[in-house]
């Protein structure tokens, strides 16, 4: 470690809004905990109070200012750290940081930049810079013109044809972004980008292309390892923060992840990144061919997602390598025993669903698209995918018990609701599969990867089948309790139970599926339903599970929640 470091000071996201503040609270208290262990004064700038990392005890001295140059500059002035740490606050702290190096005031004080330098970060938020860095080691990035008017959008659109897609610079959560399919669109959507930033980016439009992020770290050793890979269930087009994410991805080959992974570490080493990144890739799903979307030289969304998917404390790991340490002196804090110089192997599936909150707001477009607007999101985890994204639709808080056997929806024109996606996107899918159409039309119309239709065809056959025994509840009425015991005990009942109990379906869904809503209240279905597979001895695999976790002791609750 640097031994002259005593004080830090640590840049937090900021109010709280939509892509920012709440999602970054995990990464910027873990940097403070990583700084406490070495004995380091921690200074926190962060005015949003409902976070963790301004609780009492978190940092050691916390200023309730805006994550501005100004304020910051005064602070430092006062507090006189010897470093600072950037990439722990989101975009905000990022673009305080460069905006404090380029007036000069870190130099003024003395303050170092730890990990990540700032000319690294400057060369992955400014486009014209990050093509040309990434142009020097021959890696593919998306085709863009930087402009800062709106006749050099227009010259740009022209020159690159349409459809193209608008980003602000600088911005988080796809801040005024959007999709133009003709030049009318596109100086509407030129003038609300602007509004965002002084460059926008005018890019070709890849909608369809797979997204895939992986999560990689460097230390100041050049050593790098990638923590995890995702990937976007909705194809590019979509906000990831829009987005059902999946980790690890599903759908690569082989060839193509490792490919991506090699090009990750390239391009994380040449831009001379120290610390934890995310890199974003459009994947051709026809071929092997990609885009580099973006770099993002901070801790992300997708960070904190990481790290509680795997179990490998990211933004800890982060913090210890900018105070100068190598990843082979680390230990993961999580399962006290690996190297933090070692990739996570997961066995297990996690499936990351966003929360919208659209309908408290009058007026406001349920489109989803390349701009945020999501407010939250939960994680799942489960043995296979299926169970995972029904425990995930269960805990979105819209009302909904899994993927099927959820109240009605009422939707006009499934064909547009598929093909423009809104919030009820997941559930406009089941509904699709349900009245008849095919995996092969729900992919023309989503561009939905057919492995993941395929395992939402899956949830929906299972829940037919068990509609095939809703005879229970006629048997129920009639109390025949040896007629009901002996169909109980049919092999084909049991394996059915099973195997909807496998795949994620809860004892609520199972109970609606077989018609108990008629003879019972729902209540009480789910808990009959319990009480039958206890009978049968369709229960989690105890055992099983405690052989493991006296095995695997830090993956204990993963593995515990997985057969939940």
């Amino acid at each position: 470690m640097k031994k002259k470091i005593k004080k830090v000071l640590l840049l937090g996201s900021g109010a709280l809004k939509i892509g920012q503040a709440g999602e970054f609270d995990y990464s910027g208290a873990q940097a403070l905990k990583a700084l406490k262990e070495e004995g380091i004064h921690s200074v926190l700038i962060n005015p949003n109070i409902a976070t963790v990392q301004t609780s009492q005890g978190v940092a050691d001295t916390v200023y309730f200012q805006p994550v501005r140059s100004d304020f910051v500059e005064r602070v430092i002035e006062k507090e006189r750290p010897d470093g600072i740490l950037l990439s722990f606050g989101g975009q905000t702290a990022l673009n305080c940081g460069v905006e404090l190096y380029e007036k000069g005031v870190l130099e003024k004080y003395g303050v170092e930049v730890l990990g990540t330098p700032v000319q690294a970060i400057i060369d992955t938020e400014d486009r014209d810079l990050f093509v040309k860095r990434l142009d020097e080691i021959g890696v593919k990035t998306i085709k863009s013109h930087a402009c800062s008017t709106v006749e050099e959008v227009k010259a740009a659109a022209s020159e690159l044809g349409f459809p193209v897609i608008l980003r602000a610079a600088y911005a988080l959560g796809g801040l005024g972004s959007g999709f133009c399919d003709n030049e009318e669109e596109l100086i509407i959507q030129a003038e609300e980008t602007f509004s965002f930033s002084p460059q926008v980016l005018v890019e070709k439009s890849l909608k369809g292309w797979k997204e895939i992020e992986y999560e990689v770290v460097r230390d100041c050793y050049d050593n790098c390892i990638t923590v995890c890979n995702m990937e976007n269930l909705d194809p590019l087009g979509i906000h990831t923060g829009e987005s059902i994410v999946v980790a690890p991805s599903q759908t690569l080959t082989n060839s193509e992840y490792h490919k991506l992974r090699a090009l990750a570490i390239k391009i994380i080493r040449h831009i001379g990144i120290v610390g934890e990144c995310n890199v974003q890739y459009a994947l051709d799903p026809q071929s092997e061919d990609y885009r580099v979307i973006e770099v993002n030289a901070r801790l992300s969304r997708s960070s904190a997602l990481a790290s509680k998917a795997t179990g490998y404390p990211l933004a800890f790991v982060a913090a210890k390598l900018g105070l100068g340490y190598g990843l082979f002196e680390l230990k993961n804090t999580v399962t006290k025993t690996t190297s933090a110089f070692f990739e996570p192997a997961l066995d297990y599936v996690v499936v990351k669903i966003p929360r919208w909150d659209l309908t408290k707001f009058h007026g406001v477009k349920r489109e989803l698209g390349s701009s945020m607007k999501s407010v939250g999101e939960v994680m799942a985890i489960g043995r296979t995918f299926e169970e995972a994204l029904q425990k995930g639709l269960r805990m979105i808080g819209q009302g909904m018990h899994g993927f099927v056997e959820n109240h009605e929806i009422q939707i006009k024109n499934i064909a547009t609701a598929l093909h423009e996606p809104t919030d009820m996107r997941v559930f406009v899918v089941s509904k699709a599969l349900k009245i008849g159409y095919s995996i092969d039309q729900i992919h023309q119309l989503t561009m939905i990867d057919r492995w993941f239709l395929q395992k939402f065809s899956h949830i929906v056959s299972i829940d037919q089948k068990l509609k095939e025994f809703s005879i229970i509840s006629e048997l129920i009425s009639t109390i025949d309790k040896m007629e009901l015991q002996e169909f109980l005990e049919e092999p084909e009942f049991v394996n059915t139970l099973h195997e909807a109990k496998k795949y994620g379906f809860s004892d609520f869904q199972i109970g609606r599926a077989l018609g108990l809503e008629s003879v019972m209240s729902m209540e009480k279905a789910g808990l009959q339903v319990r009480s039958w597979r206890k009978e049968l001895g369709i229960m989690p695999i105890v055992n099983q599970i405690d052989t493991l976790a006296a095995e695997y002791p830090a993956q204990t609750n993963y593995l515990y929640m997985s057969y939940l």
